[in-house]
């Protein structure tokens, strides 16, 4: 049976989740149009924009390849910050990182910029009801009073198998991956699918707009996923990137032991990763794609069957990117594109149907637009620029994005890529250009190059233009 046609178990499945929860989902309800259109919020954790509607032809995600065709896809989005919980954040409230804001993993929206509305506080305030599935901030109850409702999933269940528990238990972060012959909803995002579904099915019988949103815990290590995900890829067929090298004209800052994976076990701790691991490690994060695909087109399905489409817009993006050994790096922490760039698309009804733009799109952009779109003002602590004019076919008047990770600045301006790091006054003592018109794979700096300093100079100034007024406060 193919891993998408799971329709019959799912639905049993549903059934019974829903009369546990005292919910008996109804076919025949009658759609109700409402004066707001309802927001579908799709975040996904550490997804790259390896996909079909990227050219990535290998990957399997019906769901995902169906929902941009009848989306506007962003080919150059970026994240503000490699890193999930400053990026979360920063899209959240529309707000630039700065070199004390926004800065790692584990901050806190309610800490960092507790005066900054946000996103779901501005939809509450305006009467839409707010629910929080999954991983939307990093930490569960930050911006607690923007949600009517927040849940997650144990995160327990990252693991279906009871040895692969127990050693999550007994260590910093278990196994890097595990692949279990088990019903989808075994695991966190197969759980979160049905939250998402039973919330679809009771604010169905309310004319109050949503704002519902669907967290997803993978493709994020551990790359645990059923069995099926991993046989729909063949190893022997997946290759190392081609820009899997470290040159020496790439300054040193711009590379890490990529930490994160190495605290799972059986990881070496130091040196270059055995080829076969990998590989293994490539495959386990195709798998974890292909299933949460199979779960966001359960919830897209249901939304569909409740004829709640025509209302709802729908939106979907990854935190940031993420490396699968390139420039022989894991996980994100990095100035490098592939961990900057992101996927990106929005379904708006009447509006979309699988366009396309190569307009620089930051994620700061990404609260002006919706707020734009539900008709509604954004407050003055949000930074980005509505990418609303696109929608109704108009060209992008910007072309330009930054993104930070530490002491490393990047303006991302038409085809360059160039990076300062700088200390706590904003003075540089490292930097990197790259042209991606000639080197995509960022593997040639241009910044040191003597014909090049002219250019290098003009960067600096633009980036210190248009890194924020409140930068380096």
């Amino acid at each position: 049976m193919k891993y998408y046609k799971i329709k019959s178990i799912i639905v049993l499945t549903f059934t019974v989740f829903l009369f546990a929860c005292g919910t008996k989902p109804k076919a025949d309800l009658v759609p109700s149009k409402r004066e707001k259109p309802n927001i579908l919020f799709i975040a996904v954790d550490d997804l790259r924009p390896e996909l079909n509607f990227y050219g990535a032809s290998h990957i399997k995600s019906p769901n995902l390849d169906k929902l941009a065709s009848q989306s506007l896809i962003f080919n150059k989005a970026y994240c503000n910050i490699p890193v999930c919980g400053a990026s979360r954040a920063s899209l959240m409230t529309g707000a630039r990182p700065t070199r004390k804001r926004f800065i790692n993993a584990h901050i806190k929206k309610d800490e960092d910029y507790p005066e900054a509305i946000s996103l779901p506080m501005l939809l509450r305030k305006n009467g839409y009801k707010t629910i929080s599935n999954g991983k939307i901030y990093h930490y569960k109850n930050d911006d607690s009073k923007a949600w009517d409702e927040i849940w997650q999933a144990d995160r327990l269940w990252s693991y279906a198998l009871t040895e692969s528990q127990d050693i999550r238990k007994n260590t910093k972060r278990g196994l890097p991956f595990e692949a279990a012959e088990v019903h989808d909803s075994v695991y966190r995002d197969g759980k979160l699918a049905l939250k998402v579904i039973q919330d679809l099915n009771k604010l169905k019988q309310s004319n109050q707009p949503f704002f519902l949103t669907m967290g997803l815990a993978k493709p994020h290590l551990p790359f645990t996923a059923p069995k099926k995900y991993w046989d729909l890829y063949n190893r022997d067929e997946i290759e190392l990137p081609e820009s899997y090298v470290q040159p020496k004209t790439t300054p040193k800052q711009a590379f890490h032991n990529y930490g994160e994976l190495r605290q799972y076990e059986n990881i070496p701790k130091r040196g270059d990763l055995p080829e076969a691991l990998a590989k293994e490690l490539i495959h386990g994060y195709y798998a974890c794609v292909s299933y949460i695909d199979a779960q966001i087109g359960l919830v897209l399905e249901e939304l569909k069957r409740l004829e709640l489409e025509d209302d709802t817009i729908v939106i979907l993006w990854g935190d940031h990117g993420w490396n699968l050994g390139d420039h022989k790096l894991w996980c994100k922490h990095v100035t490098f594109e592939t961990a900057l760039r992101t996927p990106l698309m929005i379904k708006v009804p009447g509006k979309t149907k699988g366009q396309k733009t190569d307009a620089i799109t930051e994620y700061i952009d990404i609260y002006p637009s919706l707020a734009e779109l539900v008709g509604l003002e954004s407050p003055n602590t949000v930074d980005g620029k509505s990418f609303v004019p696109i929608l109704n076919g108009q060209k992008s008047k910007k072309d330009w994005a930054v993104s930070k990770f530490k002491d490393a600045v990047t303006l991302i301006k038409g085809d360059l890529f160039y990076t300062e790091w700088t200390d706590d006054k904003g003075i540089a003592y490292a930097r990197m250009l790259f042209d991606h018109k000639t080197d995509p794979l960022e593997l040639d700096n241009l910044a040191e190059k003597p014909e090049y300093q002219d250019k290098v100079k003009n960067l600096s100034m633009e980036l210190r233009e248009k890194w924020g007024e409140d930068f380096l406060k």
